[in-house]
């Protein structure tokens, strides 16, 4: 199931930036305000997103670290994605047209992999993931072109024990969250668009990239607001 908002189909520049796009899903998910639900961000676009959403609906924050593994001569392409807890799809399609060895391949997977652990590491601290079990969960991005690193994920958070994973994204291609709905409880995506050129920044009037700083600084500051 993919719940939108009609009137932002198909339009660009819906969002002012990260934390207005999410005020709106905020909007949408009135009804888990101050319950049980957790949400995960995925760092580092999904980060302010889900800060702001977790904030306003008086909800718990937390993060599931995932990153794609990249092409050597491409990091804007990646053929495959490692999360948190090691787990690692690879897409065969690309793999298929990339032409590298399994060595290559394998020692891609071990550089992500160590990347990812020290993200962890520094998102988290000494921090143990909490129990999920019987908890729902939304996992929050900036945004969804292909979906496959954010299918990762909520394949990690599932191995983790949450049973009800529900996707919350600002803008998303219409055919990637089809494909994502099937692994989901529900996708929450208020600008949702199709089309063969597809960009997230698309839906935002006011876009950079955020740095691990930028992330480091919303969570103290979202935890000490919390009086975590």
């Amino acid at each position: 199931m993919v719940v939108d908002l009609p009137e932002l189909r198909e339009k660009l520049g819906v969002f002012k930036d990260r934390q207005d796009a999410g005020i709106r899903l905020a909007e949408m998910l009135e009804a888990y305000r101050d319950s049980s639900a957790m949400v995960f961000a995925i760092p580092a676009g999904g980060v302010p997103v889900a800060a702001t959403l977790a904030e306003k609906l008086n909800l718990s924050l937390d993060v599931a670290v995932v990153s794609k593994i990249t092409l050597p001569w491409n990091t804007e392409a990646g053929f495959g994605a490692v999360a948190f807890d090691g787990t690692v799809r690879l897409n065969n399609q690309m793999l298929g047209h990339a032409g590298l060895s399994e060595e290559e391949v394998q020692r891609r997977i071990e550089l992500t992999t160590t990347k990812v652990q020290r993200r962890f590491k520094e998102l988290r601290g000494d921090e143990l993931m909490p129990d999920l079990t019987g908890r729902k969960v939304f996992l929050v991005d900036d945004g969804i072109a292909s979906g496959f690193t954010f299918r990762v994920a909520v394949e990690a958070l599932k191995k983790h024990g949450t049973d009800e994973i529900m996707a919350a994204v600002p803008t998303g291609h219409k055919q990637a969250l089809q494909d994502l709905a099937a692994e989901v409880e529900a996708v929450y995506c208020a600008n949702v668009r199709g089309g063969w050129s597809f960009a997230v920044a698309g839906a935002y009037r006011r876009w950079s990239d955020v740095d691990e700083a930028q992330v480091l600084e919303i969570l103290k500051r979202f935890s000490s607001g919390r009086g975590a």
